[in-house]
């Protein structure tokens, strides 16, 4: 019979192409692991992968194994949750993914007081980009994530927290600029300087900048934007910052002029997304509601309405 321990120490192997990570992340000895990994192949009875000097490859039948074991333990680890529930909200294990462009801003003044209203909380935390957050939690590997709304992707869940406005930052120098400013007319005379592939924070000010000509943009590799915001101090253009960033990135002293966008300005939504097998709804619902608070809260500070 095929055991999930043998799904769960395949699903590793396919995940890292290494037996030696993959046994570190279960927890157990390489060989094993590798006498679960033929075991489960014998049960099967076919080839799941091709054992190299330095590396693994999956077969063409082992990526669809790979494919179907992930969802199976998928199931399994809500299955779990769902049977574990607990009356009290928002305790144990929770694991949140969080996109750069919203870690840095919102997290320092949440997590103390998430740890003040739930101490029963185990909170995991990992910062990284959209799309690998999606792969993470359609895996099972995260619980929840937070990041930009909307996410065009089956079997999630979303909840909107709070928007976001963008606001416009220019170096010192730059002309003056009228209420009505618009992200076109604001950039058109000045380089746009945006994150590097990948960030979701890039696409959306392209969005609002469609006129903006591709020699007019920008991109210096930066991933963060503290990056971004020194470039425009020194003279080298202009971004769009979304408000919750302004107590963090824009300092006294800093030789650039923030401006806002005539309406309707443009702004991101910000919200939770989850699996819809999920469980843990009640938990995500008032995970939502506390960072939302916050939201409020860092955008009151910025000088935005909540």
């Amino acid at each position: 019979m095929i055991t999930l321990k043998q799904l769960r120490f395949f699903a590793a192997v396919a995940r890292h192409r290494h037996f030696g990570r993959a046994a570190r992340e279960c927890g157990v000895s390489q060989p094993a692991l590798s006498v679960q990994v033929q075991e489960l192949e014998a049960r099967l009875g076919i080839q799941l992968v091709e054992r190299r000097r330095n590396a693994v490859a999956l077969t063409e039948p082992g990526a669809e194994i790979a494919a179907r074991a992930g969802r199976i333990l998928m199931e399994v680890q809500d299955l779990a949750e769902h049977a574990r529930q607990r009356s009290e909200t928002l305790s144990g294990r929770l694991e949140l993914g969080v996109i750069p462009s919203i870690a840095p801003y919102l997290l320092p003044a949440a997590l103390p007081l998430l740890q003040a209203r739930h101490p029963a909380l185990a909170l995991g935390l990992r910062e990284t980009q959209t799309a690998t957050l999606l792969e993470d939690l359609a895996a099972g590997r995260l619980d929840v994530a937070l990041l930009s709304l909307p996410v065009d992707r089956a079997g999630l869940e979303s909840l909107h927290l709070f928007d976001d406005p963008f606001l416009l930052v220019l170096p010192a120098g730059a002309p003056a600029t009228g209420p009505a400013l618009t992200p076109e007319t604001a950039l058109s005379q000045e380089n746009l300087l945006l994150l590097e592939e990948g960030h979701c924070l890039r696409d959306q000010a392209l969005s609002f900048c469609s006129v903006a000509s591709p020699a007019t943009r920008r991109q210096y590799g930066a991933s963060s934007l503290s990056t971004i915001v020194q470039m425009v101090a020194n003279g080298f253009g202009a971004t769009l910052l979304p408000a919750m960033a302004l107590p963090v990135e824009i300092r006294p002293g800093l030789p650039v002029r923030v401006s806002r966008l005539g309406e309707p300005a443009p702004s991101r939504a910000i919200g939770l997304v989850w699996r819809r097998t999920s469980a843990r709804r009640r938990d995500f619902e008032a995970l939502g509601a506390l960072l939302a608070e916050v939201g409020r809260g860092v955008l009151a500070s910025a000088g935005e309405p909540g």
